[in-house]
């Protein structure tokens, strides 16, 4: 008896070359319904429509084809089981040996901002997950595909086995339909419980395995990345260079978040509204600038601290082109992100082999969740990004001087970018230029004396910015000491008062946002 494929898929991707390797190059007969069987017709494959096979027609406008025993018996019957072939025999089931299975498009529909609750619920698949689901229990005797990344690997094994898949492939591939199929349940029940808004569900989260890391944070630790395909980060595009680390992917992410204050790409749902650029340290913006140009914007985002920049991570908000990459060559960094790089950026680029280049679009930033989560010991914290917009008009001047128009331009600029450095964060900018950063000091006023330091001359006329209150006016006093010309920050510290007679005593400008930006 020939051996049988059964295939049933919503992602077509792959499908015709497939079905032709099983069925002419491995004399596999092949069984089909649906779309997936008019395809395979229209390729000019011979097929076996599953109502036919079971001699039970589609019903409930399709939401019923697959349930039958004559599919699921021929998937879950055990090949050395004699009451099991007892059972195929009398009831004239032919077993199924390959099953090629992918699911309705349930994350890319709810993913449509005008989706109805109707639309959402007829794109949870039924059918499918109970095939996927009974070929990954009887992998002793069935292959299971549930992607067409799978498919390559597949014919491959049965060109190099006789036509018969091993039985290692068939564990793995076992192991990935049911975190396919978790996957799928897990973002079907994340949906409806923002659709009923029960703050009380457990949270769900079924990410698969993108990769595993050269190491964690240290050689010595193992690490490994877990990401949905094209969204996020898992929609990026590696061109070039060595493998990702943990740390690289972190500094990634706090450059890019960074860079998106700017806006990202042209098409995404938040284009770019200047060139900029952002070189990031251990997480934490040591350049960031603005320019009417993007080679603009990178070289005074690498002029703002070249020390700091050496080894570092660059996020830009454009395409990359020949300009901006030359000046990429001229020192040692780890990563580029960009939306995109010219052919001949890429050219100057691969002179630094070693230099990753990432490409991400700024639809995979679109498409990623709005959660921002971190592990602690035996369990995780969930939280909205600190993503919201930046809203000037709501800001109120708390000095008896209020800031310039140029002042209220460089305090607008460093407030954007003093959210994204560590806690205690105070930034020193002027001119669309982050001129020092201090971050991640026990102490406010300590921050303040590293960002006015690095700062250095440029300091006077400029402005700084802290991401929390000034519990006391020593860093308005240190700052004024330096030059600075007007500060802003939340307020909300019982010695407000404080800090703004000290403003006022100074001829500082003082404004207040209202809204605290810590970064642990």
């Amino acid at each position: 008896m020939a051996p049988v494929a059964l295939l049933s898929v919503s992602d077509k991707s792959g499908l015709v070359p497939l079905a032709e390797a099983l069925h002419r190059t491995h004399g596999y007969q092949l069984l089909s319904s649906g779309g997936t069987a008019k395809v395979l017709e229209e390729a000019g494959l011979p097929v076996t429509r599953v109502a036919d096979h079971t001699g039970a027609p589609e019903i409930l406008g399709g939401r019923v084809k697959t349930l039958h025993p004559r599919v699921h018996g021929g998937i879950l019957a055990k090949r050395a089981d004699a009451s099991h072939q007892v059972d195929l025999e009398q009831q004239q089931i032919a077993p199924i040996d390959v099953v090629v299975v992918n699911l309705y498009p349930f994350r890319e529909t709810v993913a449509k901002p005008d989706v109805s609750w109707d639309q959402a619920i007829e794109n949870i698949d039924i059918g499918g997950p109970a095939m996927v689901r009974a070929a990954a229990k009887n992998h002793a005797d069935v292959a299971v595909l549930t992607s067409p990344d799978q498919y390559g690997r597949v014919l491959t094994a049965l060109g190099e086995s006789g036509g018969r898949v091993p039985e290692q492939l068939r564990r793995e591939l076992a192991l990935e339909a049911f975190q396919h199929t978790a996957s799928y349940d897990v973002a079907i029940s994340r949906w409806m419980q923002q659709q009923v808004e029960d703050d009380a569900s457990p949270w769900l989260e079924a990410v698969p395995l993108r990769q595993t890391l050269r190491y964690g944070e240290n050689p010595h630790q193992k690490a490994r990345w877990f990401t949905h395909a094209k969204q996020g980060w898992g929609g990026a595009i590696q061109l070039q260079g060595k493998e990702l680390s943990t740390n690289n992917l972190l500094d990634l992410e706090a450059a890019l978040a960074t860079v998106r204050e700017f806006g990202y790409g042209a098409d995404g749902a938040a284009p770019a509204l200047q060139p900029a650029a952002v070189v990031v340290k251990h997480t934490n913006p040591c350049g960031v600038a603005v320019g009417a140009s993007l080679p603009a914007a990178l070289t005074r985002a690498l002029d703002a601290d070249r020390v700091s920049a050496f080894g570092g991570i660059i996020a830009m908000n454009g395409v990359v082109e020949a300009t901006a990459a030359r000046e990429i060559t001229s020192l040692f960094l780890e990563c580029v992100v960009a939306p995109g790089f010219t052919p001949e950026a890429r050219e100057v680029l691969a002179a630094k082999a070693n230099l990753r280049l990432l490409e991400l679009a700024p639809q995979a930033i679109d498409a990623a969740g709005p959660d921002h989560v971190r592990s602690i010991l035996g369990g995780l914290l969930v939280q909205d990004l600190d993503d919201q917009l930046i809203t000037p008009l709501d800001w109120t001047v708390a000095s008896q001087r209020p800031p310039t128009p140029q002042e209220k331009l460089d305090l607008e600029f460093a407030w954007r970018l003093v959210r994204h450095v560590r806690s205690n964060a105070i930034v020193v900018a002027r001119d669309g230029q982050s001129l020092g950063v201090g971050a991640g000091q026990m102490n406010r006023v300590g921050s303040a004396r590293i960002a006015l330091e690095a700062a250095g001359e440029k300091a006077q006329g400029a402005v700084l910015a802290s991401d929390g209150f000034f519990p006391f006016d020593d860093t308005v006093r240190l700052a004024a000491s330096h030059g600075i010309t007007a500060v802003i920050h939340p307020g909300g510290s019982m010695r407000d008062g404080d800090s703004i007679k000290a403003c006022d005593e100074l001829g500082l400008a003082m404004q207040l946002t209202g809204r605290r930006h810590f970064l642990h």
